[in-house]
C-alpha cells in the first residue's frame, strides 16, 4: 500500500483508487473520512467517482494503517493538516481539490485556512457546522418527521444518551446502535453500509484535542477557490439550515440539498449526488 511522510516524519498510509485507470489524465482528488476516525472503507469510492478521478485517500492518524500520533495534539484536525500538505507534495501536485465527508471536513476545512494557496477546490459532504456558523439548527424539526419509526426512535434514544465507556468495542457498537438516526431510511443498503468501517476512539479523541483559533470563519472568507456543500435534506445530525449557512462563508460557495438523504447522500441517492458533484468538479 502507497505511503507518505507526514509532518513529524511519520510512515502515513493511504488508498489510491482508480476505476481501471480511468483518471490517470487528471491531478487525483484528495478523499478525507470522517467518523470521526472511522476506517474510510465506508466511503467506497462515493458512488463510482474512481470513474472519473484517481481518488486518494489517507489513512488518518491512528485509524487504519496509519500509526497512532505520537502526541495526542499532533492527531487533531487542526494539526494534521499539515500531514495533507505533505500527500500534496508526495503527489506533485500544484494544487488540490479535496473532497471531504462529515468530521472530515473539519480536516478540509483547516487545511484551506492554512494553506489557502495549494486549495484547488473544496467539497464538503454533510459538514457539522455548530463550531463555524451561528444559524440555529434544524435538526430536531427534521429528526420530528421521523418519529414513530422504531428503529429510528431506539437509535435517537442510544444517540442521546452518549457514550459512558472508553472501551474500544463499546464504541464501535453504541455506532452501530445509533447508525439509523444517519439515515433518510433504514433499509437493506444501508443497514449494509452502517457495518463498514471501524472507529478509533483513541485518534477520535485526538482529532478533537485542539481549538481552532477563534479567527478561523474570517480566515474562511478569504479562501478564494471554489467550495461546494452537500448536504442531505433529511439529515439529523447536521440539520439543513445550517449547512448551507456554512456555504455563504466562502466568496465561491454554493450548496446542494440531497432530497430523501440523510447523512451519506452518495449511499442513499447516489444519481443526485454524483450529478452534484460532478457538475462541480
Amino acid at each position: 500500500m502507497p505511503r507518505y511522510q507526514g509532518s513529524d516524519g511519520a510512515s502515513l498510509y493511504y488508498d489510491d483508487v482508480d476505476s481501471e485507470g480511468s483518471g490517470r489524465d487528471q491531478d487525483p482528488i484528495i478523499l478525507l473520512a470522517g467518523g470521526a476516525a472511522r476506517h474510510p472503507s465506508y466511503l467506497g469510492d462515493l458512488a463510482g467517482l474512481s470513474d472519473r478521478r484517481r481518488l486518494i485517500v489517507p489513512h488518518l492518524r491512528g485509524v487504519g494503517l496509519s500509526p497512532s500520533p505520537l502526541s495526542e495534539a499532533s492527531g487533531s484536525f487542526w494539526v494534521q493538516a499539515d500531514d495533507i500538505e505533505r500527500l500534496r507534495i508526495h503527489l506533485g501536485l500544484q494544487r488540490v481539490v479535496l473532497v471531504s465527508h462529515s468530521a472530515g471536513t473539519r480536516l478540509a476545512i483547516a487545511y484551506a485556512a492554512q494553506f489557502s494557496p495549494s486549495v484547488g477546490g473544496l467539497v464538503l459532504i454533510t459538514p457539522p457546522t455548530a463550531y463555524l456558523v451561528d444559524e440555529a439548527s434544524d435538526a430536531d424539526t427534521v429528526s420530528e418527521r421521523r418519529r414513530g419509526d422504531r428503529d429510528f426512535e431506539a437509535a435517537y434514544a442510544a444517540l442521546v444518551a452518549g457514550l459512558h465507556t472508553h472501551d474500544e468495542d463499546a464504541y464501535n457498537a453504541w455506532q452501530r446502535e445509533s447508525a439509523p438516526v444517519g439515515y433518510a431510511r433504514w433499509g437493506a443498503k444501508e443497514r449494509a453500509h452502517a457495518q463498514i468501517g471501524r472507529w478509533s476512539l483513541a485518534a477520535t479523541t485526538a482529532y478533537f484535542s485542539v481549538t481552532p483559533p477563534r479567527d478561523l470563519a474570517a480566515r474562511l472568507r478569504q479562501v478564494a477557490s471554489p467550495v461546494l456543500v452537500i448536504g442531505g435534506a433529511e439529515d439529523c445530525l447536521t440539520g439543513v439550515a445550517p449547512v448551507t449557512a456554512l456555504a455563504r462563508l466562502f466568496p465561491a460557495g454554493t450548496s446542494v440539498m440531497i432530497e430523501n438523504s440523510g447523512h451519506y447522500p452518495w449511499i442513499e441517492q447516489p444519481a443526485a449526488f454524483r450529478e452534484a458533484i460532478d457538475a462541480f468538479l
